[in-house]
């Protein structure tokens, strides 16, 4: 039980010299802390008067001890992606920030595996309404960390690394995989493709490949993103992973390890504020398999940029923010200009009483726009 279980960077894991409870040995309890909910849960526990700003009323709903506030999770935000301007902008990047922190946790596990042989996230959700320490909030709706591990523990998938740019594959079957086709690409600030590469891997049961590193790029912005592509001999999607990753990591102060590792320095993310803002136009369908209702969202970028973090959610109605808890096969995607996906989640009109639902789409620099058909 050497945690962390507060706030670290996502190059922590790799950079952990093997002391203090990185991606070694096997680690029974482990998380990177904080995971502010979203909007919609936040509202039902925090009274209107105690939202912005944080306060003692946020503090009751984190943690015991030293971990009875989110102070080192909010200072690390505002020294990476500059001081939150409000509430939804808080809830933005916490998003982003638990995301990334809990999918390098594991990757980091799955790399090693098996001079690392496991952990257990602390946890798995709360017994009571909580701004700390879960995948999935009070009211079970699953905000950025829990599709962060998701992400991760894919069984096939192929991940970055931060601490050499050397890209990983790792099988999590027992079955042979063979004719695998990886593509590496990577974008500045301003969408522009910097590098682009393909490999071809064979990766035996339950094993992993280490790739080449990505090569020094002259001039690159910072941060800059990476995004992996793996497919099948036969053509068909396993993994597709995107990064928002600084050119400098921050320099990690170990010696002051207790529980958490807080870094002497922060790598500056504020260029992510001045991105382009690009509309993503979505449809959405409704669809019956056997007895079971799905919801599908087709998502296409119509802009020239990226579009960084789309993240989908369903109202109850168009009076209200309340989300009812939907298990999405995927959210928090990013589509580069032009890109299209689609996001699926079951649901039931039991969720949703006498509401009509709305779908509801954001992101980082994302302005939506529902239309009835999307390009393909």
């Amino acid at each position: 039980m050497t945690g962390p279980y507060d706030y670290v960077p996502p190059s922590y894991w790799l950079v952990d010299p093997g002391h203090w409870g990185g991606a070694w040995g096997f680690n029974t309890e482990t998380s990177p802390g904080p995971a502010p909910p979203l909007l919609s849960s936040i509202e039902k526990f925090i009274p209107k008067q105690n939202l912005w700003p944080h306060d003692d009323v946020w503090n009751f709903h984190a943690g015991l001890g030293s971990f009875g506030q989110t102070k080192i999770f909010d200072d690390a935000m505002a020294a990476m992606y500059g001081a939150p301007t409000s509430l939804a902008d808080y809830e933005r990047k916490a998003q982003a920030m638990t995301y990334e922190g809990e999918r390098a946790m594991f990757e980091a596990f799955a790399r090693n595996k098996y001079n690392s042989t496991g952990l257990i996230q602390w946890m798995l959700n709360n017994a009571w309404p909580s701004v700390i320490w879960h995948l999935y909030d009070y009211y079970l709706v699953p905000g950025g960390g829990y599709f962060g591990a998701k992400k991760a523990n894919e069984l096939v998938h192929a991940q970055y690394s931060y601490d050499d740019r050397s890209i990983v594959v790792v099988n999590g079957l027992y079955q042979l995989q063979r004719g695998l086709r990886l593509r590496v690409r990577v974008f500045d600030l301003s969408s522009k493709e910097r590098f682009n590469d393909t490999k071809i891997v064979d990766l035996g049961p339950d094993a992993v490949a280490k790739l080449p590193a990505i090569p020094d790029i002259a001039d690159l912005s910072s941060p800059f993103f990476v995004r992996l592509d793996l497919s099948d001999a036969a053509g068909k999607t396993l993994s597709s992973n995107f990064y928002w990753v600084p050119t400098q990591l921050p320099e990690l102060d170990f010696e002051k390890s207790n529980y958490y590792t807080t870094p002497a320095t922060y790598p500056d993310m504020t260029a992510l504020a001045n991105m382009p803002h690009v509309k993503v136009e979505y449809a959405d369908i409704t669809e019956h398999l056997g007895k079971q209702e799905y919801l599908s969202v087709h998502l296409y970028n119509a802009g020239k940029a990226l579009a960084l973090l789309v993240h989908c959610g369903l109202k109850a109605g168009p009076a209200t923010t309340d989300a009812p808890p939907l298990l999405w096969d995927d959210n928090y995607v990013t589509l580069l200009p032009g890109e299209s996906r689609t996001v699926r989640t079951p649901i039931s009109a039991r969720d949703f009483g006498a509401g009509e639902p709305q779908v509801v789409v954001d992101g980082w620099n994302v302005s939506a726009e529902k239309v009835s058909k999307v390009a393909r």
